[in-house]
């Protein structure tokens, strides 16, 4: 019989994989500012087009802008995070599930056990 499991995988902090995380944090501010600075603009000429009544416009939009902030703060706080982690830490990236084989005999808790993968610059080190 085969049952679907839950599996861990994890990325070992290196020097290589602590910049392309940097990186992609920086990117993904940067992608934010700009729709932060979209709507604001767009926020402007729908009040010039005088089409919707002004206070619900403008609450619609700071709304928008301001889970953009939320996002952009938590950023942030990734990115100071990233610079205190020691190299060499694993970092929870993602779950996936796993299709595990059981069989009539087989000790459950070894089988059934939560089983992670860990990965270090782009290559797989160890499943455990």
């Amino acid at each position: 019989m085969e049952i679907l499991q839950t599996v861990i995988v994890k990325h070992v902090l290196t020097e290589t994989s602590k910049n392309q995380l940097l990186e992609k944090y920086e990117h993904n501010k940067g992608q934010l500012l700009k729709e932060c600075g979209q709507l604001r603009f767009e926020l402007k000429k729908m009040e010039k087009m005088k089409k919707m009544h002004p206070g619900s416009l403008k609450v619609h939009f700071e709304k928008e802008i301001n889970k953009r902030q939320e996002k952009i703060k938590m950023l942030d706080f990734q990115i100071d995070q990233l610079g205190l982690l020691p190299l060499g830490s694993e970092l929870k990236d993602r779950e996936l599930q796993a299709i595990v084989k059981v069989e009539v005999g087989q000790v459950w808790d070894e089988a059934i056990g939560t089983k992670t993968i860990v990965v270090k610059d782009g290559m797989i080190t160890e499943i455990r």
